[in-house]
């Protein structure tokens, strides 16, 4: 069945940096883009950043343009977020996600999601 796993989440001070991977199997992982969301508390879920399968295109939230940097290893299965120059409003849970077509398109399959904290 399809898997996602997130890891890398954690504890981080102001303007560090933390790198996320999403680890994936169960289905033909080099035909899918994967997307990452994140939801703060009392917060809706929002869309960070996607992956095109085709050509590797990047996508990302206005709130972590320039600051966070999706990629995926199609080899390993892998999608990673390196997240620089963090702010305390990046605190949530952040997941990974299989959309049903494109980046644009419903979300059907989702991970458990990691914790990142940003607080001095």
């Amino acid at each position: 069945q399809v898997q996602l796993v997130e890891s890398g989440g954690g504890l981080v001070q102001p303007g560090g940096s933390l790198r996320l991977s999403c680890a994936a199997a169960g289905f033909a992982f080099e035909y899918y883009a994967i997307g990452w969301f994140r939801q703060a508390p009392g917060k809706e879920r929002e869309g960070v950043s996607c992956i095109s399968y085709s050509d590797g295109s990047t996508y990302y939230a206005d709130s972590v343009k320039g600051r966070f940097t999706m990629s995926r290893d199609n080899a390993k299965n892998t999608v990673s977020l390196q997240m620089n120059s963090l702010k305390p409003e990046d605190t949530a849970v952040y997941y990974c996600a299989i959309p049903r077509y494109g980046c644009f398109s419903e979300y059907d399959y989702w991970g458990q999601g990691t914790q990142v904290t940003v607080s001095s």
